[in-house]
C-alpha cells in the first residue's frame, strides 16, 4: 500500500475509508476517496499543475499559507499517476 495518494500527495492514514475504490467496489490502496472513485478518477481531466493548484487552494480554506500548501505539492508531478 502506498503511503500517500498517487495522484494528490494526501497521506493515506486513518483506516481503509481514505482508500478509493476500483471498479468492483474493492480499495484501490494507490489512491484516495477523494481522487478514484469506481476505477475512475474524480478530476479526469487535470494535470499535475492542475491537481497542485486545486490542493494549494483546498490547504489555503484550510488556513495554511500558500507557501506551505506549495511545500505539500511540489512533488505532484513525481507521483504514480502524472508520471509518464
Amino acid at each position: 500500500m502506498s503511503k500517500k495518494c498517487q495522484s494528490c500527495g494526501m497521506p493515506l492514514k486513518g483506516g481503509p475509508e481514505m482508500l478509493g475504490t476500483n471498479l468492483d467496489t474493492s480499495k484501490n490502496h494507490d489512491y484516495c476517496h477523494y481522487c478514484y472513485e469506481l476505477g475512475e478518477f474524480t478530476q479526469a481531466d487535470f494535470s499535475a499543475k492542475d491537481m497542485q493548484d486545486f490542493c494549494i487552494e483546498k490547504m489555503k480554506e484550510m488556513g495554511l499559507p500558500k507557501p506551505i500548501g506549495w511545500l505539500f505539492t511540489r512533488n505532484i508531478p513525481k507521483l504514480k499517476r502524472w508520471r509518464a
